[in-house]
């Protein structure tokens, strides 16, 4: 058994480098779009709010694994105007469909996140911002946003490790990620429970290493919360 688990590491390591690069491509994507998706939902206008909460509503209310389907083989029925518009050479291509899949469905739980972020701002903050003379996009540069991803933080750094989870549905349209390898190797040898279980302490590993990053990051955007107050002398 160890014999094997050894022989099939550097394969695993592969597929772990796979999964690391799928989360980050499709978490950044995802949040760049999350965040004018965000201001979006908090707009006053209806024109503006109303299609992102039909995006979100999408995303968030129908399963990963039928958007991936949706994507990678739904696509082909679209061929001749994706060709015609040049995307058909991407669209062909099993990771980038999985990485737009994980994007959308990163930016649609993200853009509600930041949402409630946002909404959870307090009304004094933002009064004591106009006073001094903000207003507009420099309000939310300096302000509302810095605040809004503080309060978000520990709810984001949850969706995030989801995320980490939710790449492991792309080894279903053949991208050899750490799932795609595992699977791959127990297909030929029937080590089913040795392979598995290996996968499953890589991203044990993984998703304790990104809740340690995530964690640094929320007690340093957080310290003025966790400083302590230095003790009065007294005379």
């Amino acid at each position: 058994m160890f014999d094997l688990i050894a022989k099939s590491l550097p394969r695993l390591c592969d597929g772990t480098v796979v999964t690391i690069w799928l989360t980050v491509l499709s978490v950044s994507i995802g949040l760049c779009m999350a965040v004018p998706m965000s201001l979006a939902l908090v707009a006053k206008n209806r024109m503006v709010r109303w299609p992102v909460t039909a995006f979100t509503f999408y995303f968030r209310g129908t399963p990963l694994l039928v958007q991936i389907f949706l994507i990678y083989f739904g696509s082909g029925q679209f061929r001749a105007v994706l060709d015609g518009a040049g995307l058909w050479l991407f669209f062909r291509d099993a990771y980038f469909c999985a990485v737009l899949a994980l994007a959308l469905n990163h930016a649609g739980y993200a853009a509600e996140i930041l949402r409630g972020g946002i909404m959870g701002v307090a009304h004094g903050e933002i009064e004591a911002a106009r006073a001094c003379g903000m207003s507009g996009a420099k309000l939310y540069r300096r302000i509302i946003m810095p605040i809004a991803f503080r309060l978000a933080w520990p709810a984001y750094t949850n969706e995030v490790v989801f995320m980490l989870q939710a790449t492991s549905l792309v080894s279903i349209v053949t991208v050899m990620d750490l799932t795609g390898q595992a699977r791959s190797i127990a297909s030929r040898t029937y080590a089913i429970y040795e392979m598995y279980v290996t996968a499953a302490i890589f991203y044990l590993v993984l998703v304790y290493v990104l809740l340690y990053c995530f964690r640094r990051v929320e007690k340093r955007i957080s310290a003025h919360l966790h400083a302590r107050a230095t003790p009065v002398a007294t005379a």
